[in-house]
């Protein structure tokens, strides 16, 4: 999935670090490793890997992380899956 990349500044994902609790149920739920927790609070480290699943906001205890699922363009890593990234028909 490192090689697979989502358009660069459009995801809606967004991180309270005051409200954060540490849990680390983001980062363990987060298939694109987008958030790491050291120091002591939840960091997004790779937001333009975030495919706005809502896996995170669902699981934050505290409602730390807002995202709007399938805003960005889930179909823009389908497509480059598919038909590779020169052909990819962009969405956004």
């Amino acid at each position: 999935m490192q090689n697979f990349r989502y358009l660069e500044n459009v995801t809606t994902l967004k991180l309270d670090a005051e409200t954060c609790i540490s849990c680390g149920m983001c980062e363990i739920v987060c298939p694109h490793s987008v958030f790491k927790v050291d120091n002591p609070k939840a960091r997004i480290v790779d937001r333009d890997a975030c495919m706005e699943c809502g896996a995170c906001a669902a699981n934050c205890p505290t409602a730390a992380i807002s995202v709007t699922p399938g805003v960005g363009c889930a179909s823009y890593i389908i497509q480059t899956w598919i038909r590779g990234k020169d052909a990819v028909i962009k969405c956004c």
